[in-house]
């Protein structure tokens, strides 16, 4: 890709080394994987509010990911991506952790519990995504050479 350890992504105004995406993208399958897993736990328990809202955040945070494997967000550029993506993590943990916390106190069928569990995971991989993109946005900061020279 390109020689520098630092690489500035076009039309992802994050400051970020190639690992340091590398880990983004593997925090963001990590989360597909708790929520597609409290979905499954509670299309077992047979519970279609909880079904209802693990899928929505599924398919939202499906969309985030296949927007920037894609490379889509260069396409689009009326969005600023990586703040929108940042939002939308810390309220889909809010959501999840509230999602998770009712299940898990008024859980009948271990399905729920389970569920509820897993919900707990997804929302604290959420927290460190959200985290994480929070720390890496770049609002006006200066580009340094090494950016300016790849980017």
């Amino acid at each position: 890709m390109c020689s520098s350890a630092n690489v500035r992504l076009n039309a992802f105004p994050v400051q970020a080394s190639v690992g340091q995406v590398l880990v983004l993208t593997k925090i963001c399958v990590d989360t597909e994987v708790c929520v597609f897993m409290a979905f499954v736990c509670y299309a077992v328990a047979s519970r279609p509010v909880y079904i209802a809202a693990t899928c929505m955040e599924f398919f939202i945070t499906l969309g985030f990911l296949l927007l920037y494997l894609l490379k889509l967000n260069k396409m689009f550029t009326l969005f600023f991506w990586p703040l929108i993506d940042m939002f939308n993590s810390f309220f889909a943990a809010a959501l999840m952790c509230i999602l998770s916390l009712v299940a898990v106190s008024t859980y009948t069928v271990k399905g729920t519990l389970s569920g509820g569990i897993v919900g707990f995971v997804a929302a604290a991989l959420w927290s460190l995504d959200g985290y994480i993109l929070f720390k890496k946005i770049t609002f006006n900061k200066p580009r340094t050479t090494t950016e300016a020279q790849t980017g």
